[in-house]
């Protein structure tokens, strides 16, 4: 069984970091795009990064630029997100994405999705 396991969320002053983390388990991803997602409270879930099989970074959504960065160690078949100076407006539950090709995480069709982890950013 595939699964995808997102962890590192959690309550966060403004200002603040996090590093999330996902880690595969039932196959690997070393040939595999993988990505982030997140879904404010009642809004629609938006691509955060994603990041190529060979650990080239391909996409950022604008308002996550300069503040997040996406990393793979392929070895330990995980994914990471860092996110530095966090706002209010990142609050979310952030998923993790892989499987396919960064084309497919781009259009939110991923083989896989974790089950999501909250961020919550006080101000």
């Amino acid at each position: 069984q595939v699964q995808l396991v997102e962890s590192g969320g959690g309550l966060v002053q403004a200002g603040g970091s996090l590093r999330l983390s996902c880690a595969a388990s039932g196959r690997t991803f070393n040939s595999d795009a993988m990505g982030w997602f997140r879904q404010p409270p009642g809004k629609e879930r938006d691509l955060v990064a994603v990041i190529g099989w060979t650990g080239a970074v391909t996409y950022y959504a604008d308002s996550v630029k300069g503040r997040f960065t996406i990393s793979r160690d392929n070895a330990k078949n995980t994914v990471y997100l860092q996110m530095n100076s966090l706002k209010p407006e990142d609050t979310a539950v952030y998923y993790c994405a892989g499987g396919g090709s960064a084309a497919a995480i781009r259009r939110a069709s991923p083989t896989y999705w974790g089950q999501g982890t909250q961020v919550t950013v006080s101000s």
